[in-house]
């Protein structure tokens, strides 16, 4: 157990960055039916912008909030311009339509601010807290802090405000809300900018947590879309212990002799695991 407690740590500090990434994929998919592919694009683009700031002397807090404001500007204008005139197509083109958004995005920022591996420094490296022989940097409890109280902010918001309400009425039956007097572009809207906060929030954590690289950022979607497929697509709860235990597992996988090279796919496994497990229990009942 002692030799699993710093790659425990280790996992459980990417893995609330994945909790976050999949509470933000489920709120867009309860409001819209859409599954984000660009989530990871976007916030991608958000951590270029705080390096970018951060390089021209700009202070730190103003740089994390161009990086935030920066990647909910991105899912706005995909939410108001392009998602709008897909309304009337299935569920699935609408989810992949945000895939070429994310391609787009992914060869901008090659483009832009080039392919080389960076790192973004946050003044929450610097705190820590030793828990036996292992260091918890402050950016990873920062990660898992942000984790519980956005869920428990969404969940509030799903719950208390009527907002929410209309969410959770579109999520149930979408025609039918808009028949009812639902505002169905409204309520998309706000879906759309806070699923871009949370890609702007994951962005930055990533960035510094693993690296700051286009391809890495923008593949942040797929473990997020494993936790939110545990969490199947509506429990912000089980969205969040998910994407905590994939970050644990792919840490830990490291030390499994002849698999460590293919600990990415573990998001791959658990959401497989997850489909044929609900999928069982679905028939069962």
């Amino acid at each position: 157990m002692d030799e699993l407690l710093p790659f425990l740590m280790a996992g459980l500090g990417v893995g609330a960055v994945y909790a976050l990434s999949g509470v933000g994929l489920v709120v867009l998919y309860r409001a819209s039916g859409v599954l984000n592919f660009a989530f990871g694009a976007i916030g991608a683009v958000g951590a270029h912008v705080a390096w970018s700031a951060l390089q021209a002397q700009w202070p730190q807090a103003l740089a994390w909030a161009a990086a935030v404001a920066t990647a909910m500007l991105l899912s706005l204008a995909y939410g108001r311009l392009l998602a709008p005139r897909l309304a009337a197509r299935d569920a699935t083109i609408r989810s992949i339509a945000t895939l070429g958004l994310a391609l787009m995005l992914m060869a901008f920022v090659e483009w832009f601010w080039g392919e080389q591996p960076r790192r973004l420094i946050l003044p929450t490296d610097l705190q820590a807290i030793e828990l036996g022989e292992v260091r918890l940097t402050g950016t990873r409890i920062l990660g898992l802090a942000l984790a519980v109280l956005m869920m428990a902010g969404v969940g509030w918001l799903l719950a208390r405000t009527r907002i929410g309400l209309m969410m959770r009425a579109l999520a149930n039956d979408r025609a039918l809300s808009a028949l009812l007097g639902v505002q169905v572009l409204r309520v998309d809207t706000v879906a759309w900018v806070l699923s871009g906060a949370f890609a702007g929030v994951c962005g930055l954590l990533l960035a510094n947590i693993v690296r700051l690289q286009a391809t890495v950022l923008t593949f942040l979607v797929i473990p997020a879309f494993a936790a939110a497929i545990l969490g199947r697509l509506s429990s912000l709860p089980a969205t969040v212990a998910g994407g905590l235990l994939i970050g644990m597992l792919e840490a830990c996988a490291i030390l499994l002799p002849g698999f460590a090279p293919f600990r990415t796919a573990v998001p791959f496994l658990m959401a497989l695991l997850a489909i044929v497990a609900f999928r069982n229990t679905t028939r069962a009942a």
